[in-house]
């Protein structure tokens, strides 16, 4: 015989936390003056239409390709050089800014002096710093200062993901187990041993995983700084969009398809390799 289903006793407070979301989601729609209409009005629709039209055939005659290989080479190169600057930043400044090598906490439990946590202000402020302003906006800055090219975009790269890495890095130096780190420490290990053998071991997969994945999200980020004249892909399209040569923009979206689809089945052969 069925039996009635007991009632959801969260049903409630899931419908109140449901409602309060809309309720804050609303004001933010508002100021962002959302408009959906707009993509069905006949007038827009047709210039969408025209617009998308002329990106076929997509362009594929030998001098355009030429000029894809380096412009699709200059990207990659921009995404490695910019995280390569950014790991030599931000590895020794988690180790600053982390809690796990201290050595005031290794005889009070885990917990740090207070004037230990004071001293690791400066670096987590910088971090905060390096992260907290957008890489296009790095890039700007930068093409002002070197001039056009890609330059300007392994800098900006190079900035912001140190602040990311730098930060994420502390937070996984800490999240791993601490008593072999407490126990090299209390027996007189350098800190560089103590992490080497201590935090390290812990530590790798998750560092490794996340240093792919913002490699992945760098040669996004190479394309979007390109348009500010960071060179590489982004260059390209901006170039093209200005002289309505849309065969052409269409090659650089789908090879720009490509190596984002290439560059997520790498790490994730990284990651199944070394995790």
């Amino acid at each position: 015989m069925l039996t009635t289903a007991p009632r959801d006793p969260a049903a409630l407070p899931r419908l109140l936390i449901t409602v309060l979301a809309l309720l804050l989601l609303w004001p933010g729609l508002s100021l962002s003056e959302l408009d959906l209409a707009v993509l069905v009005d006949g007038d827009n629709t047709r210039a969408m239409g025209n617009f998308l039209a002329g990106f076929w055939p997509p362009a594929h005659d030998a001098e355009f390709l030429a000029l894809l290989g380096r412009a699709t080479l200059e990207t990659l190169a921009i995404a490695t050089a910019g995280m390569s600057l950014a790991l030599l930043i931000a590895v020794p400044a988690a180790l600053l800014a982390s809690r796990a090598l201290s050595l005031s906490a290794v005889h009070r439990g885990g917990r740090p002096a207070w004037w230990a946590n004071l001293a690791r202000w400066p670096v987590r402020g910088l971090l905060i710093f390096l992260r907290s302003v957008p890489e296009i906006v790095w890039a700007l800055l930068f093409v002002r200062a070197v001039g056009l090219g890609p330059t300007a975009g392994v800098l900006a790269i190079a900035i912001t993901y140190a602040g990311m890495l730098g930060k994420v890095y502390a937070e996984i130096f800490e999240s791993v187990d601490a008593r072999p780190t407490r126990a090299l420490l209390g027996a007189g290990s350098s800190r560089l041993s103590a992490f080497a053998y201590g935090v390290l071991p812990n530590a790798a997969g998750e560092m490794l995983s996340y240093t792919v994945y913002r490699w992945e999200c760098a040669i996004r980020a190479s394309v979007v700084m390109g348009f500010v004249g960071a060179g590489g892909l982004g260059q390209q399209i901006d170039l093209s969009l200005r002289m309505f040569a849309g065969g052409e923009v269409a090659s650089m979206l789908l090879t720009f398809l490509l190596l984002v689809l290439l560059a997520d089945q790498f790490s994730r052969l990284l990651r199944a390799r070394l995790t």
